[in-house]
């Protein structure tokens, strides 16, 4: 039989499992923080667990990382990282330092189903749900990885968001305890309010969320109508502008913040002009508490889309903020090493057939000029 992986329980589900092998919560708690807070691998290290429950481990329990295929440096401080997930399937994370916090960029699927126009990801394709260890390991390494990097004992992620490859909500049974974990004061100890998960507009998971685990929510918009959304974000026509933001109302309700983020990648002539603008005003005014952030779109080929210019995006932004919309226009972060918004994973399976051979070969770290790329929610 395989070892158990021990990334895949939260609190709760190692306390069970604990409980399986004749341990009481206590030892629980003790090896989850061992993994989380300490980054420990080896269960000879967990010095303060018991030494029957150590034999009891070995052999059929691990804490098993994920293998890096490789690893890309901005100079602005970005990090992605490609990790091999098998089967020929690759996942991104990118890591985001700023002066007053750290965010990781975490991916839920290998690839996404949801094919959303301006997406280099989506039109990857859908390969397959990541685990919950899968998701928790991306968060693990990227921890303990800048903790020894930098010398730091104390935590250096204090930010995650959902927003690397793949729809969140449509691997909820995977990503809640994922959550959990990284909210729980034994494990990474973050707030709800500096954990996003965005989704592209997953209804009933929404509503599943608000009672299972409720942290901040980012909405993928990207239009004011529905005519519009149809076309760039497909999963519309099964849950419209309308049953879209009544879930999002209803969301505020067990939320850890006062507004839903709206995210609105800015598509030169597609949705861009004053027009679409003021129709969002109309869409959210005296409805929904929210703030836009509005996205430079990061070009790749198969789209057929173009970025808007910066002059289009602040006239866009001074329409909504003239009506007293709180409105950011997201920085670039990273977009030099592919790791900007809707780029994550655009050459990962062309990268990923040679995975068998990049992992045999030294970790690759490339510093690159002029990164640009994605920024986290405040």
């Amino acid at each position: 039989m395989s070892a158990v992986n021990l990334l895949d329980f939260d609190l709760e589900g190692l306390t069970a499992y604990c409980e399986q092998l004749g341990e009481k919560r206590f030892r629980a708690v003790q090896l989850f923080r061992w993994i989380h807070q300490k980054g420990a691998t080896d269960f000879d290290q967990m010095s303060d667990l018991a030494k029957s429950l150590r034999a009891k481990l070995q052999g059929v329990a691990e804490i098993k990382r994920l293998n890096i295929i490789s690893e890309h440096v901005s100079t602005d401080g970005t990090i992605k990282w490609l990790f091999d997930v098998g089967g020929g399937n690759a996942v991104e994370s990118v890591y985001i330092p700023e002066d007053d916090r750290a965010t990781l960029c975490i991916s839920s699927q290998a690839g996404c189903a949801v094919g959303c126009r301006f997406c280099s990801t989506g039109h990857q394709g859908f390969s397959r749900n990541l685990t919950t260890g899968e998701i928790t390991a991306q968060l693990w390494h990227a921890e303990h990885t800048l903790r020894q990097r930098l010398g730091r004992e104390d935590r250096i992620i204090s930010n995650v968001v959902m927003m690397g490859m793949g729809e969140p909500l449509q691997n909820y049974n995977a990503l809640v305890p994922s959550l959990k974990t990284m909210l729980d004061d034994h494990g990474y100890g973050l707030s709800r309010r500096r954990v996003t998960v965005s989704t592209s507009g997953v209804v009933p998971m929404i509503e599943r969320l608000m009672a299972d685990c409720p942290v901040a929510l980012a909405v993928s918009l990207h239009a004011p109508n529905d005519a519009l959304r149809d076309e760039l974000v497909p999963l519309n026509k099964k849950y419209p502008i309308d049953e879209l933001l009544q879930s999002c109302h209803e969301y505020l309700k067990a939320a850890p913040r006062d507004f839903i983020t709206f995210e609105y990648c800015m598509l030169d002539g597609v949705n861009d002009t004053e027009a679409h603008a003021r129709q969002l005003i109309a869409l959210v005014r005296n409805r929904i508490p929210c703030k836009f952030n509005l996205i430079p779109f990061n070009p790749f080929p198969q789209s057929g889309l173009k970025r808007s210019s910066n002059p289009q995006v602040q006239a866009f932004a001074k329409i909504l903020i003239d009506a007293g919309m709180v409105t950011t226009v997201r920085k670039t972060r990273g977009d030099d090493i592919d790791a900007a918004c809707g780029q994550l994973a655009g050459e990962v399976q062309d990268r990923t057939r040679a995975s068998e051979r990049m992992l045999r070969q030294p970790i690759v770290i490339t510093p690159v000029a002029g990164g640009r790329g994605p920024t986290q929610p405040s």
